[in-house]
């Protein structure tokens, strides 16, 4: 133990006497802790997002929508799907008996922007109209106000239910937002209701749109583009089957799709969607991988050349300290030592960038603080695997030096 200790202690002078070097050193290995630990801890918080937004729809979530159209392949021309109308949306409400919730909506712009007095916004409001079963549906709360009733959403009433980053920006600090009149895109709304906040998600801000009644936009907003879709929640999470296969046999009676030809439509699962993203989110973390480690690998060979030069330089020293007894392995010991040290000071410099950098994302996107000690154990391995590797072979050259050869070394 006292080798060990003492050990350390010539690593920790070599290294106060090369600061420069020693510095350029751990910061290369740094950076490589940094890009791995940030990246990954960066990822981490978008999946704790992910599921934690997804979660709340639950696995007994469904919706049908318009089927994507195909391209042009082969030389064969490419299929167009027709759009989900209005009337086919409120015929499947009216007829899907399945237990469960159902709500409706559309779409009607990504880029509005929302008008009060001398405020305005972006132009990047998104306004979704939905029916009264939306903000349940899609697992939104009310801050304040009220839902759209049914008689709002059928009678289509300028009526708003808006976001806090609305809010923020057209309200001021002393302002109720509730009954309240804003514009948007030149029509006049009440504000009814303001969303609790929930952050960002997949790229879009559910504190950034507006909701209007679904019977509005239908009225006034509808163009040859609009298509609606239908959110289900079955009951029972076990029952989910069950309430596709009859929500598929429905849709395709009133779309009138000819029996044995495919769906007009396409289902989409809260749960497959999410499996998906995380899917993808697994590649992104094989390719962070694969960045580190290139990263950590020239941080490896540097390292080695480091301590190569700091063998050339130091080959009086060693000539002395073994013409006074040092044994080779205790020289072994000692530059190894100085290694790893290296090592590990530039690895926990990493560890602690990398951990800013990734909740820094999780601030972000609007999950928690998070403390990646898989990560941070794997780094500090790292490191450590690191300053063996690059610190053996410059380690094992001191130790084999003759002594009376070291010390006539100019």
């Amino acid at each position: 133990m006292s080798l060990v200790r003492e050990n350390i202690n010539v690593a920790f002078r070599s290294i106060l006497a090369q600061k420069l070097r020693t510095i350029l050193t751990a910061t290369i290995i740094a950076i490589g802790i940094m890009a791995l630990v940030g990246i990954l801890t960066s990822i981490d918080a978008v999946e704790n997002k992910l599921l934690s937004d997804f979660s709340r729809l639950g696995a007994n979530t469904f919706s049908i929508m318009k089927k994507s159209s195909r391209g042009h392949r082969q030389g064969k021309t490419g299929k167009t799907y027709p759009k989900i109308e209005y009337q086919e949306v409120i015929a499947f409400k009216e007829n899907y008996d399945f237990p469960g919730l159902i709500s409706l909506s559309t779409r009607v712009s990504f880029i509005s922007t929302v008008k009060r007095k001398n405020e305005k916004t972006n132009p990047n409001v998104a306004v979704i109209a939905g029916d009264e079963n939306y903000l349940k549906a899609t697992g939104y709360d009310l801050e304040s106000g009220r839902n759209f009733s049914p008689a709002d959403v059928i009678q289509g009433i300028n009526a708003a239910i808006i976001g806090k980053d609305i809010v923020d920006k057209i309200f001021s600090s002393g302002d109720k937002p509730l009954g309240q009149s804003i514009f948007i895109g030149g029509s006049k709304f009440r504000v009814i209701g303001v969303l609790e906040s929930k952050g960002n998600s997949m790229g879009f801000s559910g504190d950034n749109q507006v909701l209007i009644p679904l019977g509005y936009a239908h009225l006034n907003s509808e163009t040859d583009r609009t298509s609606y879709a239908i959110n289900i929640q079955a009951n029972d999470p076990t029952q989910i089957d069950n309430a596709i296969g009859e929500a598929i046999g429905l849709m395709r009676k009133i779309r009138q799709d000819p029996l044995g030809k495919e769906d007009s439509f396409r289902i989409s699962r809260s749960e497959s969607i999410a499996n998906e993203l995380l899917e993808n989110l697994s590649t992104t973390t094989l390719a962070a991988s694969v960045i580190g480690a290139i990263t950590l690998i020239g941080a490896a060979i540097g390292l080695m050349n480091i301590m190569l030069v700091s063998v050339t330089e130091r080959t009086k020293e060693i000539g002395l300290r073994k013409s006074l007894g040092a044994s080779s392995r205790t020289i072994l010991g000692q530059f190894l030592m100085e290694a790893i040290v290296i090592g590990q000071l530039g690895g926990y410099l990493g560890i602690i960038l990398g951990i800013v950098i990734g909740n820094i994302t999780a601030s972000i996107v609007g999950t928690s603080f998070i403390i990646p000690w898989d990560w941070m154990i794997i780094g500090a391995l790292l490191c450590l695997v690191i300053g063996v590797l690059s610190g053996i072979y410059p380690a094992r050259k001191a130790a084999r030096l003759d002594p009376i050869d070291a010390l006539r070394y100019e």
